[in-house]
């Protein structure tokens, strides 16, 4: 198996930033995923998968950790009945149009979700009121103690949010999805579609969605944009003139500013609303958002 040196991250993300990673490797089985986890193992390396690069924050020093990017059998889809085995590189947008073509119905929101299975299982990707946890049967994960399947419950899935952590990997999984008529999924999904384009800003370089919904009257987007944060700048990344839950690279931008950009989002919603906003995006390397105070 072969296992990359100083491979830059930045080419990866959906962002555009970050540095380099001190070893980088594509597995293409399970068994070269456990092979790569007993090689980190031994060098004492953290693991991290970085799946199609959306929601995922590089540091811009980069990251001394063993970075996956699975392939091969790792992004197959196979269709049995009213179950889809996947990949856990498997992109949402390929599973989403076997899911089509076999006339099973369920998966329709992850149109709205830019990245893999791995990553929709790690966060419990949501949109337009449909979530992994609703069609997830069982995940096959791959760790330093071994590889298993395990059930929803056992994965701890909430509101974006799972158990998982870095070091292990999502390696397969199985959708149950039901019957629906093709022509109504495709029809669903132009709609999702258009608004999503509607309403995001879907032709910039972004890394989804910046903040979780806090418990409150207001989305994220809403009660930043109502702090004014719109188009707000720093360096080379902005916050996004259509939708403040958003951070673009604007030309030239560092992860440094995205960080900046999200530390002055949260300073403004916890001063006018007394929120404290908690970020959905994963940070990869040495990041920290910094406390409130």
């Amino acid at each position: 198996m072969n296992v990359e040196e100083r491979v830059e991250l930045a080419r990866y993300t959906t962002l555009g930033t970050g540095g380099p990673a001190s070893a980088f490797a594509r597995p293409r089985s399970v068994t070269q995923v456990e092979e790569l986890l007993r090689f980190a193992d031994v060098r004492a390396l953290p693991v991290a998968t970085v799946g199609l690069g959306s929601n995922l924050l590089v540091a811009d020093e980069g990251v001394d950790a063993l970075v996956l990017k699975l392939d091969g059998d790792l992004v197959a889809v196979t269709v049995d009945r009213d179950r889809i085995r996947v990949g856990g590189g498997a992109a949402n947008a390929v599973v989403l149009h076997r899911a089509r073509d076999a006339g099973l119905g369920g998966f329709e929101f992850a149109c709205a979700i830019p990245g893999t299975i791995g990553g929709g299982v790690w966060m419990n990707g949501g949109a337009y009121g449909g979530d992994f946890e609703h069609v997830l049967e069982r995940v096959l994960v791959a760790g330093a103690e071994g590889t298993g399947w395990l059930t929803p419950a056992e994965l701890g899935l909430s509101y974006r949010h799972s158990d998982l952590r870095h070091g292990q990997v999502v390696v397969e999984a199985e959708l149950r999805l039901r019957p629906r008529d093709p022509a109504s999924i495709k029809a669903e999904v132009a709609e999702l579609n258009a608004r999503r384009k509607a309403a995001q800003p879907t032709n910039r370089r972004t890394y989804g969605s910046v903040f979780k919904n806090p418990d409150h009257e207001l989305t994220a987007g809403r009660m930043l944009e109502a702090c004014g944060l719109k188009g707000h700048r720093i360096g080379g990344a902005q916050i996004s003139p259509k939708h403040a839950n958003f951070i673009e690279n604007a030309g030239g931008a560092r992860t440094a500013d995205a960080i900046a950009l999200m530390q002055e989002a949260r300073r403004r919603a916890h001063e006018q609303y007394g929120v404290d906003l908690r970020h959905e995006v994963e940070l990869l390397g040495d990041l920290q958002i910094p406390a409130l105070g």
